[in-house]
């Protein structure tokens, strides 16, 4: 056998074991993806609430989780958290909106809160575990698959970041200490209270554009896709709301206001005063998502 016939021989044989190697790993593939499919399928996973993921699953999104938030909290830029107005304001937040879920020193979590899966993490541990920069990410942000929602549509970065400047003083209030602070905070004796659901914005012509983008992501923050189908958006595709496809181009909004911006915006942020029998509700919009969300409403197709 000459030395070209060897190594045409060799080669012969190398393809052969790569197209094998190749059949053998397209085998594989086929039966992973089977076994997902028909895992999904046959409802195997047990999706109740009494039950706590499996440890595996629970690492896995746990490690998913942390190295999410801190790779989009890297470049946040953390203001000074010192100023104790700012921690007692960050309270009012906190326990108005916070305690239901995650509780406080003293405080045990609401029913919603003891009956989440995964449990809410205790946050004086986040306080202590992880950056402001981190914290601030994920209260503006939220955590899908967490129940953890985003606040950023309820609250603006500064008041955001009074939640964080409070969140680090948590793990050092004793039960009595907390309690006390809330209590005052509830009297008005040192914290002045904020309606946050009142909240404007003052928005002057030409100085904040409205945001499509913004406006997109609103219709999350406001669950707008709990009740109509948006072209684009995951949903729970409920038509309990009319579909939002082509919305610019009809005559009427609410069969009522002729669809033009400024009536969209107004329709967005007062609907029963609009039309009282209607079953949208007052979602507490204010006018700068309003004008974001009507920005949006009219690229749908």
């Amino acid at each position: 056998m000459t030395i070209r016939t060897r190594k045409r021989l060799i080669e012969r044989v190398r393809k052969r074991v790569l197209i094998r190697l190749a059949l053998a790993g397209l085998g594989v593939a086929f039966v992973m993806v089977a076994g997902a499919a028909m895992f999904v399928l046959w409802g195997v996973y047990n999706v109740s609430a009494l039950q706590q993921h499996t440890e595996p699953v629970y690492s896995i999104l746990n490690t998913a989780l942390d190295r999410s938030i801190s790779q989009r909290a890297e470049e946040i830029e953390t203001p000074p958290l010192d100023d104790p107005a700012m921690a007692e304001q960050g309270l009012v937040y906190y326990r108005d909106k916070c305690v239901q879920c995650h509780g406080a020193p003293g405080v045990s979590r609401g029913d919603v809160g003891k009956g989440m899966t995964p449990v809410p993490p205790n946050l004086a541990h986040t306080a202590d575990n992880r950056t402001p920069a981190e914290i601030f990410w994920a209260i503006k942000h939220g955590i899908k698959m967490t129940g953890m929602p985003s606040w950023q549509f309820i609250y603006t970065d500064e008041e955001i970041w009074e939640i964080v400047a409070f969140m680090r003083q948590m793990p050092r209030l004793s039960p009595a200490e907390y309690q006390a602070q809330a209590d005052a905070s509830r009297s008005g004796d040192s914290i002045p209270a904020q309606a946050t659901a009142e909240r404007q914005y003052t928005v002057k012509a030409g100085t904040i554009l409205p945001d499509p983008e913004r406006g997109r992501l609103a219709m999350y923050g406001y669950a707008c896709i709990a009740c109509h189908r948006i072209p684009g958006l995951v949903g729970p595709r409920a038509d309990v709301g009319p579909p939002l496809a082509g919305i610019a181009e009809r005559r009427f909004i609410a069969g009522v206001l002729a669809n033009n911006f400024d009536n969209m915006v107004h329709w967005l942020r007062h609907p029963t005063q609009v039309d009282p029998l209607t079953a949208m509700p007052d979602l507490g919009v204010t006018e700068r998502d309003a004008r974001d969300m009507t920005a949006y409403l009219g690229t749908l197709e």
